[in-house]
């Protein structure tokens, strides 16, 4: 059974304010709660396209949405080739470009990715090391541990985790793998954390929690992929469309926080002018509402893991 609790469900979906004949895209299926919510808001004439590389997540999801019929569309893919997809699901085009009007981001790991104790995705379960949302694709984090050197791993650790430790907790995995390979998730978690030291090992969480989050990042190249479809996203925004992005990590944020930003109106010209002048620019979005939306108390006592989550919602102008 996959179940997974979504995070700012209902804030995100409003962000994006449905048309009941609009065509609505979900980059981040999942457990597919904000589908279904949707999709709920849709008529005969509206349309919902949702991607995922996870085929767990894909038969799940044809199961809860089964009721929608034609108005939902299931689509196995990264979401960095998000207008390959559009176009095959046959959504209208203009000057070439498929036009939506709403796009959705759930970033990070669903709960049964975490739970699962096959996927590798957990430092509290026993299971080889994997950390692939896609298992058809090839690069896994056993080989990253045990066949990448020692410099790049403790790159991925502290530009991906953040780990004040990187270069410790790489020298130690790459002294362990000369005697045997790297295998499960408990061996690695246990290196991790000799690596720390006793007294940072008492305070926060888990010592191998940024560890396998900068490795999981880097397997998956979330942040490669993301940056490559937030800009494909605004150019498929039709007028007046939106686009919602939850994150759950700094890097993710800064990514759609700059994008964002990059994209704002921000000409201080007289509306009476008929061309900028200040050097500003007219931009293609604004910020709906300008700072990210956060969940609420009540949100938090019921799912912990939505703690570090930011919403930010943008939409195109005409």
């Amino acid at each position: 059974m996959f179940h997974h609790v979504t995070v700012l469900k209902e804030e995100s979906v409003k962000g994006l304010n449905i048309r009941p004949d609009g065509i609505y895209v979900d980059c981040t299926l999942g457990g597919a709660g904000h589908s279904e919510l949707i999709a709920s808001q849709l008529g005969p004439q509206g349309r919902l396209i949702a991607l995922d590389q996870d085929e767990t997540a894909l038969a799940n999801a044809r199961e809860r949405l089964a009721g929608y019929g034609d108005i939902v569309t299931l689509v196995k893919s990264n979401f960095r080739y998000l207008k390959m997809a559009l176009r095959q699901a046959g959504v209208p085009e203009k000057d070439g470009v498929p036009q939506v009007d709403g796009i959705l981001y759930d970033l990070g790991v669903s709960s049964p990715q975490l739970d699962e104790a096959d996927r590798g995705f957990s430092y509290n379960l026993d299971a080889d090391l994997d950390m692939r949302m896609d298992r058809e694709q090839s690069l896994t984090a056993r080989e990253i541990v045990n066949e990448w050197d020692e410099r790049e791993i403790s790159n991925i650790l502290r530009d991906y985790g953040e780990e004040k430790f990187a270069r410790k907790i790489a020298a130690n995995i790459v002294k362990a793998r000369e005697k045997a390979p790297i295998e499960t998730t408990v061996e690695l978690a246990e290196l991790v954390k000799v690596s720390i030291p006793a007294a940072t090992r008492r305070t926060g969480p888990h010592p191998a929690k940024r560890s396998f989050q900068a490795l999981r990042i880097a397997v998956n190249d979330e942040l490669g992929a993301f940056q490559e479809a937030l800009e494909q996203s605004i150019d498929c925004l039709a007028p007046e469309g939106r686009i919602a992005v939850i994150t759950f990590h700094s890097l993710e944020d800064r990514i759609c926080k700059l994008a964002f930003a990059k994209e704002v109106a921000s000409c201080t010209c007289p509306t009476d002018f008929p061309i900028c002048v200040c050097g500003g620019g007219e931009g293609r979005l604004k910020l709906t509402p300008r700072k990210p939306i956060l969940p609420s108390e009540e949100e938090l006592e019921a799912n912990p893991r939505a703690r570090s989550s930011k919403l930010r919602i943008a939409e195109k102008l005409g």
